[in-house]
This record gives structure tokens, C-alpha cells and sequence, in this order.
């Protein structure tokens, strides 16, 4: 792979130098993490920068930590990180089992969670785990700091609510349920790497409460706020499950492309949630297939 691009490079050992040169540069800047898509960016000439901040260099960004039931993970986590937390598989199975569909091992090793949410695809694995924990986005710029929730950081293809002279500096996971059962299905063309047709995470906690999920089937990840209303409170029968599934088609708006087609990506969607559901509160039982467990 030759990249034709002309930029200049720096790799700041502080987040303070790194946001000084994003001010610098605004728009005409690029932060470079895993790289795995900036890389094929450069390279299809998506993206064309004057000036490349690497920031592996910025030992905090690094930093994964558990405090007073808040995670944070910081924006050079990659998902081969979370595969080997011990935390991530016992208290956040459903971004464990996420991370683990990623791409490929070589890939894992590279790819950061945060340059996923930052690449905004509709296709991004991590976000529909991360929006049943409710997660909030770190963001540091020149104006100081704030924490949005996900669903407002995510707005569109490519689409996020980063400012020029921002950068994400890590994900938190707020406090959850102590007591949950969680899911997460992707659907693929075939075992191995490949970008998702569709995917759905659940959460079921608590007094029969649920969270769940759709990924790459709308132009953002989204919540199923309609398919929660109808399940919040109640029993899981029978009857339930099968009004749920037929609100899916409400709630998700798949496209036809080179991977599935609409019809396709709308029928797997009713029959990852059935699976994803019956799976997460099976789990909460402390019953259920074992997390890894491929659904689909």
C-alpha cells in the first residue's frame, strides 16, 4: 500500500501538545490511533490532511481503569485489550463478545475502540454494546472538557459531534444493573472477517427491564426505544417475544448493498433479537448459552 498524500507527522508526548496543534491545523488535521482506518482513508484518498497528530505517544490515552462502578476506557484501548480484560469479559460481556467479532486477530490488535465510534460506519461493532450501557464520549479541545451520551455523539454516516479542535479521549461506561443478562449478534456473509449485514445487543436486568440495540441497519446505531416500551415491566412469554419482533420492522431501516439485501437485513433482524432476547434472559437466570456463544 503507497500512499500518495504529502502531510507532515507528530507524535506529542502530552494531550495539551496534541490539542495545540489540532487548534493549529482545525480540519486540515488528522489523529492517528490504531490507524486501520485512517490508513485505508489515506490510501482511497478520503481523506486528504496537511498534518497527521499520532497519539500512542500520550501514555493517559492508554489507560483502562474500574472506579466507584464507572469504567473508562481509554482512546488507545484496542479490541484485543478487551478480549484479554478480565473486567470487560465479567462485567461488560456484551462489548466482550463484540470485540471479539472484530475484523480479524491482526486487525484486534490494532483497531482502537474509540477510532471505531470516531469512524461512524452504521457498521461499527462496538456501538450497539456501548448503547445498552449508555456510555458517554470523553472530549477534550481547546475549550476545555465535556461528556456527551453516544446516541448524541453518533449522527450519521461519518457524522460526529466533534468540533475541529476536539478529540475523544476515551469512552465511559456509567454504572449498570449488578444483576443483568446481555447479548450481542452479529450477522455475517461467512465465519471470519467481514463487516456486519446486522447486528443487535441486549441487555435484561433487573424486574424484567430491557435494553437493546440495532447496528448497521440505519444510518446510526440506535436504540429500539418502541421494542423496549412493549417489553419494559412484563414477563417474557411467548405472546411478548413475537410482538417484540414484530415491531422490528419500525424500528430498523436497512438499505440493500453489496452485503444483503433490505428484505434479508429486516428478516435476520427479527430473528437476532428473538435469539439475542431469549439468550440474555436466559443468562440473567444464570442459565443460557455461554458468552462467545455464536447466536446466529
Amino acid at each position: 500500500m503507497a500512499l500518495i498524500q504529502d502531510f507532515d507527522y507528530v507524535k506529542p508526548a502530552r494531550l495539551s501538545e496534541a490539542l495545540a496543534v489540532k487548534a493549529e491545523f482545525g480540519s486540515r488535521a488528522v489523529f492517528l490511533a490504531g490507524g486501520t482506518d485512517l490508513i485505508n482513508n489515506l490510501d482511497d484518498e478520503v481523506v486528504d490532511p496537511e498534518m497527521v497528530i499520532d497519539l500512542k505517544g500520550i501514555s493517559d490515552l492508554a489507560r483502562v481503569n474500574l472506579s466507584g462502578g464507572r469504567f473508562f476506557i481509554g482512546a488507545l484501548t484496542t479490541f484485543s485489550d478487551l478480549l484479554a480484560s478480565a473486567t470487560v469479559k465479567r462485567r461488560y460481556p456484551a462489548l466482550w463478545e463484540a470485540a471479539g467479532e472484530v475484523a480479524s486477530i491482526s486487525v484486534r490488535n490494532r483497531a482502537t475502540v474509540v477510532g471505531n465510534l470516531c469512524s461512524c460506519v452504521p457498521c461499527l461493532d462496538s456501538a450497539p454494546p456501548l448503547m445498552i450501557y449508555e456510555a458517554l464520549v470523553a472530549i477534550s479541545g481547546a475549550s476545555g472538557k465535556r461528556t456527551i451520551p453516544l446516541n448524541e455523539f453518533v449522527l450519521g454516516p461519518r457524522r460526529t459531534a466533534l468540533a475541529d479542535d476536539e478529540v475523544v479521549v476515551g469512552v465511559v461506561i456509567p454504572e449498570l444493573p449488578a444483576k443483568r443478562g446481555e447479548s450481542f449478534v452479529k450477522l455475517k456473509r461467512y465465519r471470519g472477517e467481514d463487516l456486519a449485514q446486522a447486528s443487535v445487543a441486549v441487555m435484561a436486568h433487573g424486574a424484567n427491564r430491557f435494553r437493546i440495540s440495532f447496528g448497521s441497519v440505519n444510518p446510526a446505531p440506535i436504540r429500539a426505544a418502541k421494542i423496549e416500551k412493549i417489553l419494559n415491566g412484563k414477563a417474557l412469554t411467548p405472546q411478548r417475544l413475537a410482538a417484540a419482533v414484530r415491531l422490528v420492522k419500525e424500528e430498523v431501516a436497512p438499505l440493500t448493498d453489496v452485503r444483503a439485501g433490505k428484505e434479508y437485513r429486516l428478516h435476520m433482524c427479527e430473528v437476532m433479537l428473538r435469539r439475542a432476547l431469549e439468550a440474555a434472559v436466559s443468562r440473567l437466570k444464570g442459565k443460557g448459552p455461554a458468552y462467545g456463544t455464536h447466536l446466529i
